[in-house]
């Protein structure tokens, strides 16, 4: 999706706190890549948070992408569902709370999680490793809307796609989430 976006003149953006991913997008296909390894810090998303927020300030990329990795740390840690991660749930609410504040009122979010997990792992087929939290908002999609159909990882980047006006790559196994949009 970057560079794809990148190679629509959009401008892009990368903030992240966990190193696997730094392979995400092709070298330059991002204008902004922000990492710190703080993923297994309490506060580690708040300190990725306050650096997208003073990007934000500077003028907003067309595309930004927000890894928060440390509610996953949690779960391995302290276990899924545990009073630990949940604790660290709330903390990375603050983190989100702040890059939301940031972000002018016209601008669309696709907020979700990559994975659940159980006991204190995940990668398995069970529900609790495979259901997520799979959110959007912003001026033309609709309010207080629930989605009715299954929807897959593979659906975020062609849904994005949509909301920048690009046609999404022909390779994508995914769909747009279209009955997300406002007629």
């Amino acid at each position: 999706l970057f560079d794809l976006a990148h190679s629509a003149g959009k401008r892009t953006a990368f903030f992240y706190n966990w190193e696997e991913l730094r392979d995400i997008g092709r070298p330059g296909s991002l204008d902004i890549a922000y990492f710190r390894n703080t993923s297994y810090q309490p506060d580690g998303d708040t300190i990725t948070a306050a650096e997208a927020a003073r990007v934000f300030a500077a003028g907003m990329p067309d595309f930004t992408f927000i890894y928060f990795g440390t509610v996953d740390t949690a779960g391995h840690h302290y276990g899924w569902m545990s009073e630990g991660q949940l604790g660290q749930l709330e903390t990375v609410e603050g983190a989100l709370g702040m890059v939301l504040q940031a972000l002018p009122e016209d601008t669309a979010i696709i907020l979700h999680s990559d994975h659940g997990g159980h006991d204190r792992n995940h990668g398995t087929d069970a529900p609790e490793d495979m259901t997520i939290p799979w959110l959007a908002a912003g001026p033309s999609i609709r309010q207080g809307y629930t989605i009715d159909a299954p929807v897959s990882l593979l659906d975020t980047a062609p849904t994005i796609a949509r909301l920048l006006g690009i046609a999404p790559h022909h390779e994508w196994e995914g769909r747009c989430v279209e009955e997300i949009f406002e007629d």
